[in-house]
């Protein structure tokens, strides 16, 4: 019996009893669909969880922290004599970042710093931090620009705004913010600002700024004074898409401590530390350095080594494995649950296959003593079960694209990427699944009909 005719008589056969054939590949279709969804719900939420960790800075990056502004407060000492008690905390500086550069694995090590400000245009004002890094970060951040440039470098202070910042800014008169008061929440409001083309009056001495014109004392306070900073760029983006960088204004680091000896002229600058007699150091410290590794798996190695010369080293390197590992959890429980509805459309399909057989067992053997060969009455029944799993999968893979985009659709609001994500190797696998599944439901079926005494078959009524 050719291949051929192997096909058209299963075909045939299923044909002939439409009805408990449309009933068993409808349990096929209703487990892919359970078993497809299941697992993309899964795979949806890891990726989400994925898309979170990169808009906190990446999975190769590492935030590393001194001793007097170390993360969460928490400090690092060393000695600064070995033979005395006296300790100086573990700063940042130019040495640092240069160090931090050399280490193996480093593609990039970059010194942060940032100024809280309070920004004005017109009757519009809004507080943000002013972030400073190196050329060579700014440039390999995969920052998108929505208008303008990147900060270049050079000593003029030139800031490159976040896309949220916009929506931030209030009337200084009124106290009311257009955004977050806006009467229509579906389509606020921004303030009347231009980022790019009118001039930004950038205040630094927040003191001055918060401080309501007296001192403690009770003394008059000068003015703080505003200094015009242009704008080199906005970053793409709308308002309310959040982005690591969208709520700050980056520029040059270098032009930002020009900017800083400037505007404080030998006083303290805010947020670096002074010496016992309350001077502050010649030299700016910065808040953190920013470093990046050339691969995901030299980040507990480099983290290590960071430690090693006493900074905190933090990074999202244990916050995803610890979400890998949630989702592997996830993924299994929800594999499970849509493999238990497989398993009763295999029995499904045993069954059918099995009252086919009694039903044709006369058949079966009239063609035993024709002469076929047992190998082809066992394939036939194979294919049977076989074209099964195949309708079945390709109905219930359409079906499990159509709830998915309705899950998606339902939860667009929560999870912008989708928490459904049926990826084009889970349908393969689905589609083989189903095939082999009903193979195998199929085979116990085939055997005995292979083996069933065909002049006991011809006699059977």
């Amino acid at each position: 019996m050719s291949v051929v005719d192997l096909l058209k008589m299963s075909l045939s056969s299923l044909w002939r009893r439409k009805l408990r054939t449309i009933l068993t590949i409808l349990g096929v279709v209703i487990g892919t669909a359970s078993i497809v969804v299941m697992i993309s719900l899964g795979l949806g939420l890891n990726r989400s969880m994925m898309e979170q960790i990169e808009e906190y800075g990446g999975i190769t990056t590492i935030n590393v922290y001194g001793g007097d502004s170390g993360y969460y407060g928490y400090e690092v000492a060393v000695a600064v004599d070995s033979d005395s008690e006296q300790q100086e905390p573990v700063r940042i500086d130019d040495a640092a970042i240069e160090a931090f550069s050399q280490m193996e694995h480093v593609e990039l090590a970059s010194p942060v710093l940032s100024i809280y400000v309070a920004a004005k245009q017109g009757v519009w004002e809004n507080t943000f931090n002013i972030q400073g890094m190196s050329q060579e970060a700014l440039h390999k951040m995969n920052l998108e620009v929505g208008e303008g440039t990147l900060p270049p470098e050079g000593e003029e202070l030139q800031l490159f705004y976040g896309n949220t910042l916009i929506r931030d800014f209030y009337n200084a008169k009124t106290g009311q913010n257009p955004y977050w008061e806006s009467p229509d929440p579906e389509n606020p409001q921004l303030a009347d600002v231009d980022l790019m083309n009118d001039p930004m009056f950038i205040i630094f001495d927040m003191d001055a700024y918060w401080g309501g014109g007296t001192d403690e004392n009770g003394n008059p306070l000068p003015a703080p004074k505003k200094y015009v900073v242009p704008a080199c760029g906005v970053m793409a983006g709308k308002p309310d898409e959040w982005s690591e960088y969208s709520y700050t204004a980056l520029c040059d680091v270098e032009a930002l401590k020009t900017q800083l000896r400037k505007v404080f002229k030998g006083k303290q600058i805010p947020g670096q530390p002074t010496n016992k007699s309350g001077k502050p150091y010649k030299e700016i410290y910065y808040d953190r350095a920013y470093i990046r590794v050339d691969d995901i798996n030299h980040m507990e190695e480099v983290q290590e080594a960071i430690r090693g010369m006493g900074y905190q080293a933090e990074s999202n390197a244990e916050w995803m494995e610890q979400t890998q590992e949630q989702s592997r959890s996830i993924q299994a429980a929800l594999g499970g649950i849509g493999a238990v509805s497989l398993f009763v459309a295999a029995i499904g399909i045993a069954n059918t296959m099995m009252m086919s057989i009694y039903e044709r067992t006369k058949e079966i053997g009239v063609i035993k003593v024709l002469g076929c060969d047992m190998s082809a009455i066992r394939n036939m029944f194979l294919a049977e079960a076989g074209f099964i799993g195949l309708i079945g999968g390709v109905v219930g893979l359409a079906l499990s694209y159509g709830i998915s985009s309705i899950i998606n659709f339902v939860a667009k609001e929560t999870y912008y990427a989708g928490i459904s994500y049926i990826p084009f190797y889970l349908s393969g696998m689905a589609m083989i699944f189903a095939v082999i599944i009903g193979m195998m439901a199929g085979l116990f079926p085939a055997l005995r009909a292979m083996r069933l005494s065909p002049l006991a078959a011809i006699r059977n009524e």
